[in-house]
């Protein structure tokens, strides 16, 4: 495992050449034990080039590469490490444009890179529920309508507009969910919350009439932003934790990226999603987890459907 890495300087230190970041890989993926990609088998042949091994029960060879999101990849290991480590530790993330550039690759290898990236960061949705004091809120990503063209414009004069949900739920001196959801209706919203939130917990929001019934559930408060109402009992009630998530969403789209589409903006809620829930983990770790959740292959064409 890595020590004290708190820099892109250290990675290459730490990993000098290709061999070094296959077998960091290796050690990471078979911590619990070798096993076959293809049919899970655990009796492995070694050979003397150090990057590739053999089933001993389905006879496949494979390198420690498949079945995760470098598989197939022509890019060296030590650019994807580069990479991960930037994804990992810049609070924004990293545009595709710009990744490209440090790592002189072209936009769309750096593009299609960050996605598989992305897709590794994904929470898993088995996660435990949240519990204790949770708050919730909806933010709306996507441009102004003025700044349309006007077969754009989707009317209305409701800062949503036009514009895609993001439904945030986090759980104080917790874990984070977030999810582009289809709508604004309660029944969406409120699905999720209990998707995601114990029963009995205290739930946290705003005036937001979409939340109206989640008291049958949970201790419902919330406070009347429209009414410069932001904070009530004693500095319990109040929504600055999801307020600050979507400060940190909304820089990293308009800061970084300046624009995402309907269709991906899942993947960038994700890598926010990631990062926030490992706020409080050094470099090293931090990066090192990334590693732990490479299982599943992206494919260019699935990427693009």
């Amino acid at each position: 495992m890595l020590t004290n890495f708190d820099s892109l300087y250290s990675l290459f230190d730490a990993f000098p050449d290709e061999q070094s970041c296959v077998d960091h890989l290796r050690s990471i993926r078979w911590r619990d034990g070798e096993f076959c990609p293809y049919c899970g088998g655990h009796k492995i042949y070694h050979f003397s080039d150090r990057k590739t091994h053999k089933c001993g029960e389905c006879g496949e060879r494979f390198s420690i590469k498949v079945g995760t999101i470098f598989e197939n990849t022509k890019l060296p290991l030590r650019k994807w490490f580069a990479a991960i480590w930037m994804i990992t530790n810049h609070p924004k993330g990293i545009a595709s444009v710009t990744l490209a550039k440090d790592l002189k690759i072209t936009q769309k290898s750096a593009w299609f890179m960050l996605h598989r990236l992305r897709h590794a960061a994904r929470t898993p949705s088995f996660n435990a529920p949240l519990k204790g004091d949770v708050e919730a809120d909806t933010t709306f990503v996507g441009g102004k309508e003025k700044n349309k063209h006007a077969k754009d414009r989707k009317g209305g004069k409701q800062g949503g507009a036009g514009k895609a949900v993001v439904l945030g739920i986090v759980e104080r001196d917790g874990e984070l969910r977030a999810e582009h959801v289809a709508d604004h209706k309660a029944k969406t919203l409120q699905g999720k919350v209990r998707q995601n939130v114990a029963k009995g917990s205290a739930v946290l929001t705003d005036e937001d009439m979409a939340f109206v019934g989640l008291d049958k559930d949970f201790n419902h408060l919330a406070v009347n932003h429209s009414a410069g109402e932001y904070v009530r009992l004693g500095g319990f009630v109040h929504t600055n934790n999801i307020e600050g998530v979507w400060a940190l969403l909304k820089r990293q789209i308009i800061g970084v990226h300046h624009w995402v589409s309907p269709k991906h903006l899942q993947r960038y809620v994700d890598e926010m999603t990631w990062r926030f829930n490992r706020r409080d983990m050094k470099p090293s770790p931090r990066m090192n987890d990334i590693f732990s959740c490479v299982e599943g292959r992206l494919r260019y064409r699935e990427l693009i459907a």
